[in-house]
């Protein structure tokens, strides 16, 4: 997809429209079958880096985490695998419990829609297999704008986004990035690809909130799924639950994350 400033043809459907669990959006069959991905060694040291800022998440109530996803034509010749990356990272934390997770996604003209919170990792993953690729630009000023609303009524612990372009106005969405800044809700930006604009972009907002940028590409996609891992059990119980996590045979992302994390109390 070229970078080209946004246009709009019609209205935008409302970001914060909701989604039922049973609902399934119309699935195309074009989606190809994934090769797998690659980050580079420095951007994983610089997540790393960021996560170190962090502090634990607090042990009551349940974790939120926003779990966002670019569903542009762009990103349908690796569709399949990313769904798979993208669901599997919900399956470690089930046995961690106290996660609650919402889907948020992108497409076409102005189609941006919003999941109800899923504590069931089944039911997301169900939930997004039935996402389809469509022809359109980015939004992710709607999904910022969704998480700070989202925020203003409960504390949201976490916002990932994966995506691999950018069509939007970078100073907007810094805005945007600020806000979410002054509510305490980090962002964790995974780009697939080489855009430099999108990269440039993303880790503006990942500086912005606290959170962190890592790119992959096509070589590493067990390398972006343990990372993913990794972030969405923080989320639901910090410090002790990435612990956990890396004893277990998969938890390479949490020991990673570990190696860098400074223990509670210290």
């Amino acid at each position: 997809m070229t970078n080209r400033k946004p246009t709009r043809t019609k209205p935008p459907i409302d970001s914060t429209a909701q989604m039922g669990a049973g609902q399934r959006p119309v699935v195309g069959d074009e989606n190809a079958n994934l090769p797998s991905a690659r980050a580079s060694d420095s951007d994983v040291a610089q997540f790393i880096a960021k996560m170190k800022t962090m502090a634990p998440v607090a042990a009551a109530g349940r974790g939120r985490l926003i779990f966002a996803m670019d569903a542009t034509m762009s990103r349908a010749p690796t569709w399949d695998m990313a769904l798979q990356l993208q669901g599997g990272m919900f399956q470690a934390v089930k046995e961690v419990g106290g996660l609650d997770v919402q889907l948020v996604y992108f497409r076409g003209m102005g189609e941006c829609r919003v999941s109800k919170w899923v504590s069931n990792p089944d039911a997301l993953a169900r939930l997004m297999t039935s996402v389809a690729c469509r022809g359109g630009l980015t939004q992710i000023g709607k999904v910022l704008k969704h998480a700070i609303e989202e925020s203003g009524g409960r504390k949201v612990n976490a916002l990932v986004y994966v995506g691999d372009c950018m069509e939007e106005d970078i100073d907007r969405l810094c805005a945007r990035a600020g806000e979410l800044a002054l509510l305490g809700v980090p962002v964790f930006l995974f780009q697939e690809g080489e855009d430099a604009r999108a990269e440039r972009a993303f880790r503006e907002i990942a500086r912005f909130t606290n959170g962190a940028f890592c790119r992959f590409d096509r070589g590493s996609a067990r390398q972006l799924r343990e990372l993913l891992t990794a972030v969405a059990v923080y989320a639901a119980g910090g410090h002790k639950a990435l612990l956990a996590l890396s004893s277990e045979r998969d938890g390479a992302g949490a020991r990673r994350l570990l190696a860098q994390l400074k223990p509670p109390g210290r």
